[in-house]
């Protein structure tokens, strides 16, 4: 019983605690409807029912004006052609004039909240004021408006949550990994450009995307520059919204055809080899080799300067590195010869701009980078150097900056990966949600954090994404909360709990790895428990969605993983027509191509599938 009545708990804005009235509204009627239902005998009761008692009691507004108060900005009018665009793909209401419309939105700018922040709040003539503290703060409110509004098929419920909300970290980033034919790669570029607006409605402030110089013969390559242009219209499409755009290298990076002889060493003392190794990196210590990587980056900040980089990202390992004597300990020696004159290019280039020095894999491989690098930063903090950006691949945050603090007290971000965890294919089985072990990660180092950049290789960890975003914004936001939030906007008010349960079943059940085995594909797990109960849950929640969410993509790939995970189970890890079936549609959505790496879309060439006729 405790539990129907939280359902209708009151619901409070988490960051100013101010009561939200509707909602206690609804609470009343549906505690009242419930009682009712009760004292007629019904012996099952659920949620969902009790809310359809009250729903009558409930409607929107078919018409609607969105009024800019202060006097349009290229940027302002984006902003509410976004707001406009999204309540008109969920519901058919008339955006009218301010005469005739039953309710008026009002988009303002008001300094004073706070940077970045937004206040929603009444209009002393009816309806809603979205303000925010600049227009990143419009943009953030706009996208709190829309994620706790309601819509009908031909009606629109303006969200009643009162408040204001200010960011808790500076750096809300994302990292589009724009290579390998991905779906960033190859997805119709309006495809990545609206996701970028997606993006920015959870708060997102910066976009870094990647120019993987190893897949070209310079720069001036037919297909570099293909992608160059590609990764400029994503670019573009940030700077329209306002927001902060990121590009980086590989400190020790090489074109296909960069001198044979000028190459890095892979395999270090302890025998292991580089991770990801491209074999184009160049050797720090060699002759020529810093002079050629400037030219380089420069030849790319060339390519940008008319859309500008406020962040340039240099990155360590994973590709990259190098395991000779004379470079090591890489990290706190031959990276860092070319990491400071690199920075220093960067800033000439874009004297507002900051950089991001990656600390990634540290200590992975060769011992004592994590100490000489603080050794020598706290020895003389760099000028070079604003944030300091380090994750562990996926276990665990570094224990080292944990334990004796950043390099020179600079700021530091996370890189959280929230792609290949646990996965092999990358996103082979639809979604990945992981709220629990991201909430792990962020409670051992949120507060030691200025803020991230999630590692994405694509769409299928869109929960992950908004989750990591919301950690950002809020340094003590629940992954749960976010969960369901997502759900109920996403998806519908209607299945958050169904949907909820069956997200937690998932995560659980999320290590998989394809093995070719006794003439057979099998899909490793390390459990199954539940999958059925996942999979039976979504179904329920299929048919109560509209037709429009229903082969929304953001459904299909949660839909699937559970369809996948329950096909699994009941076949010893073996995949069935259906499972198969699923895997294809899952290719689709994510555009894959025949150049498209086996290890990043769903698996493909499968041996031995088990036909549904034989069951």
């Amino acid at each position: 019983m405790e539990e129907l009545f939280a359902v209708g708990a009151i619901d409070r804005d988490p960051v100013t605690a101010i009561e939200n009235p509707r909602a206690e509204l609804i609470s009343v009627a549906f505690t009242s409807a419930l009682i009712g239902l009760l004292s007629l005998g019904t012996s099952s009761v659920t949620a969902g029912e009790a809310a359809k008692a009250t729903e009558a009691k409930f409607r929107g507004y078919k018409s609607l004006w969105v009024q800019l108060v202060d006097p349009a900005s290229p940027l302002t009018e984006r902003i509410r052609s976004v707001l406009v665009n999204r309540i008109q793909e969920r519901c058919e209401v008339e955006f009218t004039a301010l005469d005739r419309a039953e309710c008026v939105i009002s988009l303002a700018v008001r300094p004073g909240i706070g940077l970045e922040g937004f206040r929603i709040g009444d209009r002393a003539q009816g309806g809603v004021e979205i303000a925010g503290n600049d227009t990143r703060g419009l943009l953030f409110g706009v996208g709190k408006f829309l994620r706790s509004s309601e819509y009908g098929a031909d009606e629109f419920l303006p969200s009643t949550w009162r408040g204001s909300s200010v960011p808790d970290k500076p750096v809300r980033g994302v990292y589009f990994a724009t290579h390998f034919f991905n779906w960033y790669h190859v997805a119709p570029v309006e495809e990545v450009t609206r996701y970028v607006e997606d993006m920015s409605l959870w708060g997102i402030n910066s976009f870094l995307v990647w120019f993987a110089v190893d897949a070209y013969n310079g720069i001036d390559d037919p297909n570099a520059q293909v992608m160059l242009a590609r990764l400029r219209v994503l670019l573009k499409t940030v700077k329209d919204l306002g927001l902060d755009t990121s590009l980086g290298c590989v400190a020790n990076d090489g074109y296909a055809n960069s001198p044979v002889e000028l190459r890095a060493e892979r395999v270090t003392e302890r025998g292991q080899a580089l991770a990801a190794w491209m074999g184009t990196e160049l050797c720090p210590s060699k002759r020529g080799v810093l002079e050629l990587e400037l030219k380089y980056c420069e030849e790319k900040f060339a390519a940008f300067e008319s859309i500008g980089l406020d962040y340039w990202f240099i990155w360590p390992y994973d590709n990259g590195g190098c395991a000779c004597s004379e470079c090591a300990p890489y990290g706190a020696n031959g990276y860092l010869t070319m990491a400071e004159p690199i920075a220093r290019a960067y800033r000439r280039a874009f004297p507002k701009g900051k950089v991001i020095l990656g600390a990634w894999f540290f200590d992975h491989w060769v011992d004592g980078e994590w100490e000489g690098i603080t050794k020598k930063f706290n020895a003389e903090r760099p000028d070079w150097v604003d944030y300091i950006m380090a994750d562990g691949g996926g276990g665990a945050y570094p224990e080292y900056p944990l334990e004796h603090g950043s390099p020179g007290g600079l700021p530091m971000l996370n890189f959280p990966e929230i792609s290949m965890y646990g996965m092999a294919p990358w996103g082979g089985y639809g979604a990945n949600p992981m709220p629990g072990h991201l909430q792990e990660l962020w409670n051992s180092s949120g507060d030691r954090l200025s803020g991230g950049f999630p590692y994405s290789e694509g769409i299928y960890e869109d929960i992950n994404k908004a989750i990591l975003a919301q950690f950002y914004w809020r340094q003590k936001s629940k992954a749960v909360e976010t969960v369901r939030e997502y759900i109920s906007f996403y998806y519908s008010p209607a299945v958050v709990e169904e949907v909820s349960r069956a997200i937690g079943i998932l995560a659980q059940n999320g290590f998989h790895r394809r093995e070719e085995k006794d003439g057979a594909t099998r899909i490793l797990m390390t459990s199954t428990e539940g999958a059925d109960e996942a999979f039976r849950l979504i179904a329920q929640s299929d048919k109560r969605l509209t037709p429009r969410v229903r082969a929304s993509w953001r459904w299909r790939i949660l839909y699937l993983r559970a369809l996948i995970d329950s096909e699994l189970s009941r076949h010893q890890l073996r995949v069935s027509e259906r499972c198969n079936t699923a895997f294809k549609e899952l290719r689709q959505l994510y555009h894959s191509t025949e150049q498209t790496g086996d290890y990043i879309t769903a698996p493909r060439n499968i041996i031995g599938i088990v036909s549904e006729k034989n069951e």
